[in-house]
């Protein structure tokens, strides 16, 4: 079971250069992305997908312009998941559920820092006024034990850092063991009232419904007789 928590976080100053780098490289990458795109399709008249897009920004955008070094400096998951999300944006496009995608303009952008755990062994580690995250180390928490800190029970699979007004944040989504269903005992029986039915046990054994309009026609017809009993036996003591 997946559930997701968000909490305002204090970074240190040094923090907060590494998240606004960050957000700054992912939101290039993001309209770099989109103009690359446009600027192919006007020309081959195709799409180009995430994937390939990352190994040409890689294999042979880089390593000939040196002045943009500054991409592989920050996180590679943050720049892959920008990469994807333009991607998305494209595909929502084409398939007309949204209009075309706009730049991400700086100071009013919804950029994201996004981090995730990488395989079995490496874990987000989360305390109850503090969490690690990837590349940039332990960050304060503003609610203490807010989120789940127990690595057996509850395994933090990703994660994005925002900032809105000055403050930051951190949303994660955390995947919690199912809790095992309660087993009945011999002892103890479960009832459950019903319309249909008046009572339903979890033995399985039922019982049905009054009928009240037929209990009230069969309650006035023993009243009747009862009346004429009586109406007999006073007759029969006035002779």
């Amino acid at each position: 079971m997946l559930k997701a928590y968000k909490t305002e976080i204090f970074p240190s100053s040094e923090q907060k250069q590494k998240i606004h780098r960050t957000m700054g490289v992912c939101r290039f990458i993001y309209n770099f992305y989109l103009a690359y795109n446009k600027k192919i399709y006007e020309k081959e008249e195709r799409f180009v997908s995430s994937y390939d897009f990352s190994k040409w920004l890689n294999q042979e955008f880089l390593p000939v312009n040196p002045n943009f070094s500054l991409i592989t400096e920050v996180s590679s998951k943050s720049v892959k998941q920008s990469i994807m999300n333009a991607d998305r944006a494209f595909r929502n496009f084409f398939e007309r559920r949204t209009r075309f995608p706009v730049w991400k303009k700086k100071g009013n952008s919804n950029v994201k820092m996004y981090f995730v755990k990488n395989g079995e062994k490496q874990i987000i580690s989360c305390e109850r006024h503090k969490i690690k995250i990837p590349t940039l180390g332990w960050v304060r928490l503003k609610e203490k034990g807010y989120i789940p800190m127990n690595p057996k029970t509850h395994v933090i699979k990703n994660g994005t850092v925002s900032m809105k007004a000055g403050r930051y944040y951190v949303s994660v989504l955390v995947e919690e063991a199912v809790p095992a269903k309660p087993v009945l005992n011999d002892f103890g029986i479960g009832i459950d009232l019903g319309i249909k039915e008046f009572a339903i046990c979890s033995n399985g054994k039922f019982f049905a419904n009054i009928n009240k309009s037929a209990y009230i026609r069969k309650l006035k017809k023993s009243l009747k007789r009862q009346q004429k009993k009586l109406s007999r036996k006073y007759e029969s003591r006035k002779k």
